[in-house]
């Protein structure tokens, strides 16, 4: 595992739920979804893992990830690897907001910055279900006014993600052993 500054790493458990259960804990943990959270879930090609099991994440910047004017999602995703990094399965954004329910809100003096990630978000980077620009990529974590969000969110291949935007990887020993998949 790398040991980059500012960094965190979690062990978070997924799998051995299907889609429907998954979102039925997230309604009983009060847990808000958007449009485009609720977009992912429909989606047939969003699928679950039959077996529990525990991964490794990390939580970092895009500049702790060594890019200190920020990036397109193939050049972290690039940078990650490099480290020993690699996308998430898509389920692990549900599972990790269900397991991370002490996410601090962000700090208000932030300003948000449209078509931004919104400051103390934390996104899952997984691999898109569809090559669609206009279909959500994935998902991302964020407490508003004290509500817990698992949000979805959609971007292009040219979007730059800002130096401070946090992602989460998983190690790529866990991505390997994912365990067979199965539908909502």
């Amino acid at each position: 595992m790398i040991a980059a500054p500012g960094g965190t790493r979690r062990t978070i458990r997924i799998g051995g739920l299907s889609k429907a259960e998954l979102r039925r804990k997230l309604e009983d943990a009060a847990v808000a979804l958007n449009a485009y959270a609720e977009q992912l879930f429909a989606s047939d090609r969003f699928e679950t893992c039959e077996t529990s099991r525990h991964v490794d994440i990390a939580v970092l910047s895009v500049g702790d990830l060594g890019l200190p004017a920020g990036g397109t999602m193939a050049e972290i995703v690039k940078r990650a690897a490099e480290l020993g990094l690699q996308p998430c399965l898509l389920e692990l954004g549900p599972h990790f907001r269900l397991q991370f329910l002490d996410q601090p809100e962000a700090d208000p003096s932030e300003d948000e910055r449209p078509h931004q990630a919104p400051p103390g978000s934390i996104t899952v980077v997984s691999e898109p279900l569809i090559d669609d620009d206009d279909f959500p990529k994935g998902f991302y974590l964020r407490c508003i006014d004290g509500v817990l969000w698992l949000r979805g969110y959609v971007s292009g291949p040219g979007h730059i993600w800002q130096p401070d935007d946090r992602l989460a990887f998983v190690e790529e020993d866990d991505l390997e052993s994912s365990g067979k998949s199965r539908g909502g």
